[in-house]
């Protein structure tokens, strides 16, 4: 309870005590860049073909995967190179210097027996630290390693296998080992002791570094992941580019970002099931206990088709989200439920400041362009008040929503400094909800054609 008591006075001291940075915070945008760098790799190669694999789609190819990577990060890094054809492997790792090369006409087929994901490793599920299956794709305290190319990862996940866990309720259900593992993050048991893997039915992610450095996926398509597709954990200097992720199946996030530093996304397609990019820093006690934000995230000349949201901060920001920039995006399916969207509760708490995004541009989606909700999941449960300022939106349009802004806080903790410019929302069937948000500039904003002002209510 004096943990608690604690923790929100120190957060409320930071909110109210906190200077609202300069409109002009897009000054920062290239600072951040030049920052960000892809890794650069030793000119040597390493054909998969020449460890045993082979393009049948049957073998199992993962010892040929294996020795590849071991030798070229042994040697001194390069580009491991999977050639035309179609390869069956289980979890691949990555190592220092290593660059998987997935060539165009060459696809990269996943299996979906779990036991390919064994022995467990040092993961997150959800925002929560854990012993689980190997992610699809992992590396853990590596440095420059990269996954390029023109090819296709397919992850072949499907209601015959993964996907089958979230929506079972019988014996394959996910639900009681995630109930434990979130009662195991509470109660500060050790990570080493929290083993899932078999029996457990905790589903890995496609592709999760952790605790790395220096990271590019560049060129391939990602399809029917397990899980989330791209998530980076603790990691810094990471950059996603021209890279698709297309997979309708449940919790099928595209990019989620957790605690990591200096990220940028740019020039991606995202096709989910779940939300497109969703940034996060953990969950609950457990994310106040690793304590690691995300901050400098940069998204940029990104596609947005199906999902629950495109640009998304959420729900697990626990250990807080700051500096966040997107722009020259497009969004629209009937299936996108929101577009910008950001998510919270009183369990989940976290501070979301600095948040920039212009000149986007939404078709349709089903519920609103702008999401503010500090009711996500459990509501107002908890003890831990959540903490929202600095939100400047520029130049975005759409031409179909049930909201144009949906913006819901408690009233203990405002939204603070909420600035929308430049802004036109057509074909929209309710009245903006604002509530608890102390909007500090609108300027220019149309609803159907006709200038508003905003004010909260």
């Amino acid at each position: 309870m004096k943990k608690a008591l604690l923790f929100l006075l120190l957060t409320l001291f930071f909110a109210y005590n906190n200077e609202f940075p300069a409109d002009n915070g897009w000054n920062n945008l290239n600072k951040i860049l030049n920052n960000i760098k892809p890794p650069k790799f030793r000119d040597k190669s390493y054909l998969i073909t020449s460890f045993g694999a082979v393009s049948d789609g049957i073998t199992d190819c993962t010892f040929a995967f294996r020795e590849a990577i071991d030798k070229c990060s042994k040697e001194g890094g390069g580009k491991v190179i999977v050639p035309e054809g179609t390869f069956l492997t289980g979890a691949i790792h990555l190592k220092n210097s290593v660059n998987l090369y997935v060539s165009k006409g060459a696809i990269v087929k996943f299996s979906t027996d779990p036991s390919k994901y064994l022995p467990v490793v040092y993961t997150r599920f959800e925002g929560v630290e854990c012993m689980n299956y190997s992610p699809l794709i992992y590396a853990y305290e590596q440095k420059n390693i990269a996954v390029t190319g023109e090819g296709l990862l397919d992850g072949q996940g499907s209601m015959e296998n993964w996907w089958k866990w979230k929506a079972s309720d019988g014996e394959l259900s996910q639900t009681p080992a995630r109930n434990k593992l979130v009662e195991m993050g509470e109660n500060n048991i050790p990570v080493q002791d929290r083993v899932f893997g078999k029996g457990s039915f905790l589903r890995p992610v496609f592709f999760q570094p952790y605790k790395c450095k220096n990271i590019l996926v560049e060129g391939v398509t990602f399809k029917n992941s397990s899980m989330w597709f791209l998530n980076p954990v603790l990691c810094k200097n990471v950059t996603f580019n021209k890279v698709a992720t297309d997979g309708i199946g449940p919790n099928n996030d595209g990019c989620d970002p957790e605690s990591c530093t200096d990220v940028l996304i740019k020039g991606c397609s995202f096709n989910n099931g779940d939300d497109c990019i969703a940034i996060k820093s953990g969950r609950n006690n457990d994310g106040r206990r690793v304590n690691v934000p995300s901050s400098n995230i940069i998204i940029q000349d990104c596609i947005m088709k199906e999902g629950h949201g495109g640009v998304v901060i959420g729900s697990e920001v626990s250990g807080n989200v700051r500096n966040v920039f997107a722009e020259n995006c497009v969004m629209s399916s009937p299936n996108l439920d929101r577009a910008l969207r950001f998510k919270t509760n009183s369990e989940r708490g976290g501070i979301i400041e600095n948040v920039y995004a212009r000149n986007i541009q939404v078709g349709e989606v089903k519920e609103a362009i702008i999401l503010i909700d500090y009711y996500y999941d459990t509501g107002d449960k908890g003890k831990f008040t959540p903490v929202m300022r600095n939100f400047y939106f520029n130049n975005i349009s759409s031409k179909k929503s049930k909201y144009a802004l949906n913006l819901k806080a408690y009233e203990r903790s405002p939204v603070k400094n909420f600035q929308i410019e430049n802004c036109s929302f057509n074909n929209v069937k309710n009245p903006n909800v604002i509530e608890n948000i102390e909007i500090t500039k609108c300027n220019n904003v149309k609803v159907d054609g006709k200038l508003i002002e905003i004010k909260n209510k």
